[in-house]
């Protein structure tokens, strides 16, 4: 998730326990071949063997609309160590999709089906290429022909958020798609989309009956999800807030990442989706969100969390 799951989320949510694997943020593809540096930014892990330092193995999202560029910069991403490119044709933010990137290709199943071939071309054969889609842009019916397309162009796996972009994260996700899909491909499914609780999981899975599910947003809201569900407990015990010095740590490492005004605002956002789920933030968020100098911001989480 752009601006949400850089390398310090990611490393706080894989330290926590619970995730097999993780994609980072999109990498936007034009025309150009991204220097060397861009890739370091957005996946420091590519220093580290493509692995978190919990170990969990990271892949490198790009997104665009032109194959070439996509396949260049694929290639680069390999020969750097990733251990798999992920292709995003799901982003429903209007600017992406203003320029030609993310959902709008769903429109059209034959250009998904190039660029997915283009790059499976492009890298080495035991590099995996995946791809994540909706259900389509305002037609749900669209994924069956681009699932097929996916894997006709040589994909490993196939993420599907069970929603069209039209939908955008308006509740439901309707995961009765997924056996649709399944009827007509053999690819390897992940289901993704309103997966908040242990209960919405199991949900889920009655339904698509997929062996891997990805999580996104409920995992900002609740980090121990992953665990919760793994540990296939009825009644799941969560804490009442997150563990002390989990957000201290999250404000430091931002700091140390980019810098601390980056880090107030990773900071305040990240403390705001946790109110959703912990109630007991909500007022120390309330309190947080108009401080600015980040000495101050530093000393309040300090006097809450320490």
């Amino acid at each position: 998730m752009e601006g949400v799951t850089d390398w310090v989320m990611r490393d706080l949510l894989t330290s926590i326990g619970g995730i097999d694997h993780c994609v980072t943020e999109f990498l936007r593809v034009t025309e150009r071949l991204h220097p060397y540096s861009v890739f370091e930014k957005n996946c420091p892990e590519l220093k580290t063997g493509s692995r978190t330092r919990a170990g969990t193995p990271v892949f490198v999202q790009l997104l665009g609309g032109q194959a070439g560029p996509l396949a260049e910069n694929a290639a680069r991403a390999a020969e750097m160590g990733a251990l798999g490119i992920d292709l995003n044709f799901g982003c429903p933010a209007k600017t992406v999709n203003r320029h030609d990137g993310g959902a709008t290709l769903l429109k059209h199943t034959d250009r998904i089906y190039n660029i997915v071939k283009t790059v499976r071309a492009a890298v080495p054969k035991d590099t995996p290429v995946t791809a994540k889609i909706r259900l389509g842009f305002d037609n749900p019916e669209s994924c069956l022909e681009n699932a097929k397309a996916i894997e006709e162009a040589g994909a490993t796996w196939l993420t599907v958020h069970c929603r069209t972009k039209t939908d955008g994260y308006k509740p439901p996700a309707f995961w009765e798609w997924i056996p649709r899909i399944q009827e007509k491909t053999s690819i390897r499914l992940i289901t993704n989309g309103e997966i908040w609780t242990v209960d919405d999981f199991n949900k889920c899975a009655a339904i698509a009956k997929t062996h891997d599910y990805m999580i996104g947003r409920g995992a900002i809201r609740n980090p121990f999800i992953f665990s919760e569900i793994k540990a296939a407990a009825d009644n799941p015990v969560k804490p009442e807030k997150p563990p002390v010095g989990l957000i201290l740590h999250f404000f430091d490492a931002s700091s140390v990442y980019v810098n601390d005004h980056f880090a107030v605002a990773r900071t305040k956002g990240w403390i705001k989706q946790l109110s959703f789920t912990h109630a007991d933030l909500k007022p120390i968020f309330d309190e947080i969100k108009v401080l600015k100098k980040p000495s101050e911001f530093k000393a309040r989480l300090e006097y809450h969390f320490s």
